[in-house]
């Protein structure tokens, strides 16, 4: 008769396949480069969120995780850039602990943009929310393409995303009235933020928040 596996069995099993794929394919820390992990225990542990919280000028309440800075910054771009996909799980841990308990809401994903996801074959933000244990609700989509908001100053990017999102109608009414919460990777000025927020009033949705990976500055930017 089968029986199923023990913990300590799946344990060795997920142990054995790790070391066998790290031989045929070599992997590197994405935080510091370690051969043979996809993410060291001292990296890990330098992604524990610390709850950062801004409001934006509009009045929306962003809660992030970490600082866009050091590992959580080479983390962020290996996962995003590099397409190493195994890193979601790690960060959607960090992202799934920012979520304040009485939020009771929908997870909404900012969109990625369709040049994005030919690029990369996947959508980070949804990856990321699926790993944090939630069901995204893809309400909204890009609505025209955009210049790279890296370039881009605070009032550039508002202007820049001004209009770009709509939300999706036959999804609207599947809502059935519920407050939304948007998720993204990395807030910077939060134009992106305001802009999904603005498209989501418009459809007359409340939105009662955000929560993201990580927060930067406007200086060094690298997101939205």
């Amino acid at each position: 008769m089968f029986r199923p596996a023990g913990p300590a069995a799946l344990s060795s099993l997920r142990s054995a396949v790790a070391d066998a794929l790290a031989v045929a394919f070599p992997v590197r820390c994405a935080g510091c480069d370690r051969p043979d992990v996809d993410l060291c225990a001292p990296c890990a542990a330098e992604l524990a969120s610390d709850a950062l919280e801004r409001r934006l000028p509009g009045g929306l309440r962003v809660r992030s995780a970490v600082v866009f800075d050091g590992v959580a910054a080479r983390v962020i771009r290996a996962f995003k850039e590099d397409g190493r996909t195994a890193l979601a799980s790690a960060l959607g841990d960090v992202l799934r602990e920012v979520w304040p308990p009485e939020w009771d809401a929908v997870p909404v994903p900012i969109p990625a943009s369709a040049s994005s996801m030919r690029r990369r074959g996947y959508a980070p933000v949804v990856l990321v929310c699926r790993r944090a244990g939630w069901r995204p609700y893809e309400l909204l989509r890009v609505a025209r393409p955009t210049a790279d908001q890296r370039a881009l100053g605070r009032e550039e990017r508002a202007v820049n995303l001004s209009g770009v999102m709509g939300v999706r109608g036959r999804a609207v009414a599947r809502l059935a009235g519920r407050d939304v919460v948007l998720v993204d990777d990395v807030v910077t000025t939060g134009a992106t933020l305001a802009e999904a927020a603005r498209a989501l009033a418009a459809a007359g949705i409340h939105v009662i928040g955000a929560v993201t990976i990580a927060s930067t500055p406007l200086r060094g930017a690298s997101s939205r």
